[in-house]
């Protein structure tokens, strides 16, 4: 069957048609719009009538995407913003007449669990003759960076233990980074780093992170600081997925990226445009995660929460 998937972040708002056959998910349309969506929701706690309408314009071409395709079924499902926002029922109703369909603002829980699902149904491949996995072992800790949150979740074919903390690149740029040098100065980076060693406090505490043999690594700040590494000179998708980025590569890409101004950043090759001003928080994100569980590589997803989503809607129709 044909589905779309689509998952609307507090940075970015996506799309995914894909035909679900047997045990593959074969991509039809898979696109991406930075609309940050969250913009001012940790200062205001509101989303910003700009902001939607950014959102809402990136859907109307979404739907008209889904019908050229004659997608099935479609589901909508968004995150942190829409979590926290005290409006967001402007969202929801502005999605309905758009899709024709509820949004559903999902639980942290509920959204680990799809994220997990997507990024790792295609990790363990086992041989058939000897069973053995030749993929990278499980179980896994699947981390997600997001804008407004980072979700963890501890699994092998489904999430175990998950937890999602209020530490995402575009939450901590606003609440640190804004104004505060170009490249940020280093009490702002402090900042920053304070906010997220407190969030894995929490992880730690309440996430069994130990049992994990493998990190994998989804959302844009991820894929991007494996297209650095990789010294790619175009994003390319197909070269980042299931790409091993070592633990001294996110440290050195952290620190280059740290230490560019915004004109800088802006000439990285796999650089998205709406992300040169929030990748520095998200590349601080993975590389505290990396140092404070002393994983030795990250393996990078370009499957996710959207992937999950065409599974779900597969699964329950």
């Amino acid at each position: 069957m044909r589905v779309a998937a689509v998952d609307c972040g507090t940075n970015s708002v996506r799309l995914l048609i894909a035909d679900v056959r047997d045990d593959v998910l074969d991509d039809v349309e898979r696109l991406m719009e930075i609309v940050r969506l969250g913009q001012g929701v940790d200062e205001t706690g509101r989303l910003a009538p700009e902001a939607l309408e950014r959102t809402f314009k990136a859907m109307r071409g979404y739907r008209e995407l889904i019908d050229r395709h004659g997608a099935a079924e479609t589901r909508v499902v968004a995150t942190s913003a829409t979590r926290d926002a005290a409006n967001r029922q402007e969202f929801v109703d502005g999605v309905r007449e758009i899709f024709g369909v509820e949004p559903e603002v999902v639980a942290g829980a509920e959204e680990a669990e799809l994220s997990f699902v997507g990024a790792t149904r295609g990790l363990l491949r086992l041989s058939p003759e000897t069973e053995v996995p030749q993929g990278p072992l499980p179980p896994y800790l699947v981390v997600d960076i997001g804008g407004g949150s980072t979700e963890f979740v501890v699994g092998t074919e489904h999430a175990e233990a998950a937890l999602s903390v209020d530490i995402g690149c575009v939450r901590l740029t606003e609440r640190h980074l804004r104004g505060a040098g170009d490249p940020p100065a280093a009490p702002a980076l402090e900042a920053v780093v304070a906010d997220i060693e407190a969030a894995l406090d929490r992880v730690a505490a309440e996430v069994p992170v130990e049992r994990a043999h493998t990190l994998v690594g989804l959302a844009g700040s991820v894929t991007t600081i494996a297209g650095m590494a990789l010294d790619l000179p175009a994003y390319d998708s197909a070269r980042i997925h299931h790409s091993r980025i070592s633990a001294e590569q996110v440290h050195e890409v952290t620190r280059r990226l740290l230490a560019m101004t915004h004109g800088e950043r802006a000439q990285v090759p796999v650089m998205h445009p709406g992300r040169v001003d929030v990748i520095g928080a998200g590349a601080l994100i993975l590389d505290r995660i990396v140092r404070r569980f002393a994983f030795s590589q990250v393996i990078v997803s370009e499957h996710d929460i959207l992937d999950g989503i065409a599974w779900a809607i597969a699964r329950d129709t």
